[in-house]
Formats: C-alpha cells, structure tokens, sequence
C-alpha cells in the first residue's frame, strides 16, 4: 500500500474509501446514489460491495438498518442487463413485508436504468395475476421461499439465466422452516452464478447452509460476536429447603424474559417446573425421561418464545443453541466448575450483558472455591435478604404457540402457514414469529394478543386446499 500524503489525513482517506464514488458504477447509478442522499458506504456497504462488484460469493453478519439492502441491490444492478429479457436475479426474503421493503428499495435505486422489470412474489396474495406478471420475464425477483417454490414448480417462473441468488436474514428464513423450501429452489437455478448470504446472527446452520449452496465466499462480519461479551455473576447462599423459593424470587427480582434453570436431577426438573407453574410462570422442563416429540415440543416453544423458562439437567440440554437468552440460573452448582463455565456461557452471547445466578449451601462451598480456582477470580455472593421480589408478578412469554396436525409428509411447508395468516389483513407477517415444519406436525408461534385470531383462521381455513386440526399449546 502506498503512503498516504502528508496533506490527506485518516479521515480524509476514510471518506474516499467509503465514498460510493470509489466504486466502478455507472455515472447514472452514482448520480442516483448521491440524489437519494447516500453520502458514504456504511460498514458492510463498504466491506461487501468490492466483492460483489468482483463476482464473489459472500456471507456475511449484518442486522437490518445496516445498509445491506443497498449493498446488494447496487451489486446487482451494476450487473444487470435488461436487453436480455431474462430473470437474472433472485432475493429471497423471510416475510412479505420485508421482501415489499427490499423490492422498494431496489426500485428507488434502479430508477435511472430503463425498463428495468422487479417483480414482488409472496404469499397470502393471488396467484393468478402473478403469473400473468411472470409472462413477460421480470429482470430482478424478490419474494419468501414458499411462493417462489411454488412458481417454479409449476413453471410460471423460469430462472434458467439467473446469475445471482441473494438470501436476506437468512437466519430468519431457517428459523421459520424455511431450509427445505430453500434448497429445493437452488435445484431450479444454474449452478454457475454468485451467491450473496446476509444474516443478523452467525449460527452452525447459517455456516451449513453457506458450505452446501456457495463456492469460496467472502466471509465479512460487521459486529463482533464475543468481544464484547459481559456476564454478571452471582451467587447467593441458601438453607436446606430454599432452593425453589429462591428461584422465585430470583425470577421476581430480575424479571428475565428468557432464562434457563440447571438442576443436576430429573425429579427437580419436574418439581421445580410444576412450583413455578403454580406461582404464574411459563416454565417448561428438559430432562431424560421425554419422549423425542415431547422434547421437539417443549424446544420449539422456548426458543420461539412462547415460554419463559427451561428448566434443563446438563444431560437433556446438550446441543442446546437458544439465541438471547438473558439468564441462567443454576438451582444446584455443578460438580464440575468446567460444566458451570459451559452453563453461564449460554448467556451474554452476541455482544449483549448476560447474567448467571448460582445458588449454593455452605456445604457446597468447596464448588464456589473450585468455580473460582477454575475461572482464576473470586465470585460475587450476595445475601437473598438483597432480593425484592414483587408478589404476585407473572411473567407472560411474548408469543404463544399454534400446533398445526399436519407436517413434511402432509406437504406442508412454512410458506403455505405464513400465507395462510397474512391472507387476513388484521395479521401481518411481523406478528408471526419462528415456524417449525416436522414429519406429521408444525408449529408456528405469534404473537399472544392476535394468538386466539390467528387459531381461529387457522382452523376454519385451509392450508393447502385442505382442513387441518390446529390447536394452542399451553
């Protein structure tokens, strides 16, 4: 790299890099840029936009409001070439609502190249004007996995000149069933085209999906994951036949919205589930004695958020990958002060504060010195007098869960659930949370004040031409 001159100093040099001027685009596209008042690249503009121009494969983090829409929409209009009549590129989106933003945006920004052809392709809309619309080739197509699926099957729309595919919030389209959808689309694309991956959060899936559908992607993460990672550690000593109070009270005091309980057996998973039942929390337990479709069940509610606490032996919560989780709680320490470590890791993921609280009787206190040995730093214990539980406080999950008798085998897929809700105009796709597809059952999760609504359309209409028993988890 050259030396800067002595007169650019480091910001200079940092507006010229980032400035979209820096970028080989057409002088219509720039001009347009400047008109919509974009005055430099933000972070994964500028880290991501080089290689998309290059014709890289890209995964990369990125949370919405980051700018990503712009990246990628600039990416592939610098590419596009609308004399050839074909589709050549595709986004797909988790929502309807998101996918009608995107399609927005690329037109805002495609204003200046003529008769460029972006089509929106969701469900909970008509079919038949869509494919109307797909008689003359759209240019760009953006819309969620399960209308797009069902267009290609039924060769309303032909992606045989596609040469970029786009996954916006992917982790979101996994997290609502969408991953057989998604593959089953890459089938009708050529395998010879660039690949673009945007995602919020860098789960194992995220990586799965990336090393099966892209070729040597650039990997760029905007947000660091760990760095800044804060957990609050508390330990506080009880009295033989405190424990369950003391997790009351905890639950009271801090008021988490999601939290994970360790016990070290599976009859206090059981008892300490019931207590808090009694006491007006959503608390669900893990441990050996469940069935595999018992456990999917209790799984699917706490990570979609139609519970507030999970109550776990180290045994039953093994694999376990829970995104914001705000708390955990050990209601017995662990033998080993390794296993606490994994234990508190769950929470103060992602750059957010997490918060452990341990608790212990003095017997135990050769596991607080091995926890502290083992961590090389003393502990914080506080006295539960500290604690100010509010009487009669219920801690009410954000979302309820929706259990639909018919899955995989029924082909049944998260677009036709996530159509089937959005048909109605008093439910929004914002409204609906995480969807699970299983082989002869789905779970979707909305929100609690549209819960009794969106049972009741679930049951009355069809999903797939076909009736189906719906039912609310508890």
């Amino acid at each position: 790299m050259h030396p800067l001159p002595c007169t650019l100093t480091k910001t200079d040099f940092y507006m010229i890099t980032t400035a979209f001027s820096s970028l080989p685009l057409t002088p219509e596209l720039l001009a347009n840029i400047a008109s919509l008042n974009y005055l430099k690249m933000t972070p994964i503009q500028a880290q991501s936009l080089p290689p998309i121009i290059k014709g890289e494969d890209l995964l990369a983090q990125a949370k919405t409001g980051s700018g990503k829409t712009a990246a990628f929409a600039i990416g592939l209009l610098h590419k596009l070439k609308v004399e050839t009549c074909l589709t050549q590129a595709l986004v797909l989106c988790p929502t309807r609502e998101l996918a009608d933003q995107v399609s927005k945006e690329i037109r805002r920004l495609a204003r200046v190249i003529p008769n460029t052809k972006i089509l929106t392709l969701c469900g909970g809309k008509p079919i038949v004007p869509q494919r109307a619309s797909l008689e003359h080739s759209p240019d760009i197509v953006v819309g969620t996995p399960g209308r797009i699926l069902k267009h290609l099957e039924k060769g309303s729309l032909k992606l045989g000149g596609l040469n970029m595919l786009v996954l916006d919030e992917a982790d979101r389209m996994l997290d609502m069933g969408f991953h057989d959808d998604i593959m089953r689309i890459i089938n009708f694309i050529p395998a010879q085209r660039q690949t673009l991956l945007f995602s919020a959060t860098y789960p194992e899936k995220i990586k799965e999906i990336s090393d099966t559908i892209q070729k040597n992607p650039v990997d760029i993460r905007v947000e660091t994951s760990h760095d800044n990672k804060q957990i609050k550690q508390i330990f506080y000593e009880i009295q033989k036949g405190e424990r369950t109070k003391t997790v009351i009270n905890l639950l009271q005091h801090y008021r988490p919205e999601s939290s994970v309980v360790f016990c070290n057996r599976k009859y206090q998973c059981k008892e300490l589930a019931e207590a808090l039942w009694q006491q007006g929390f959503h608390a669900l337990a893990l441990h050996g004695d469940l069935e595999q479709k018992d456990r999917d069940q209790v799984l699917v509610q706490f990570s979609n958020k139609s519970s507030s606490v999970l109550i776990a032996t180290d045994v039953a919560a093994r694999g376990l990958d829970i995104k914001d989780l705000q708390a955990v709680i050990n209601f017995e320490l662990a033998h080993d002060p390794e296993i606490h470590i994994h234990r508190i890791g769950r929470t103060g993921r992602a750059g957010n504060d997490g918060l452990a609280l341990s608790l212990f009787m003095p017997s135990e206190a050769s596991r607080v010195n091995a926890i502290e040995e083992y961590q090389n730093s003393p502990v914080r214990i506080d006295k539960t007098s500290t604690l100010k539980p509010r009487e009669n406080f219920r801690l009410s999950p954000p979302m309820v869960t929706l259990c639909i008798h018919g899955g995989r085998k029924n082909k049944v897929r998260a677009g036709d659930i996530l159509g089937a809700l959005t048909a109605n105009p008093v439910i929004s796709g914002k409204q609906i949370g995480k969807i699970d597809i299983f082989d002869n059952l789905a779970f979707v999760a909305v929100e609690r004040p549209i819960a009794k609504q969106a049972l009741k359309i679930l049951s009355e209409d069809k999903i797939k031409a076909r009736k189906f028993r719906v039912r609310k988890l508890r």
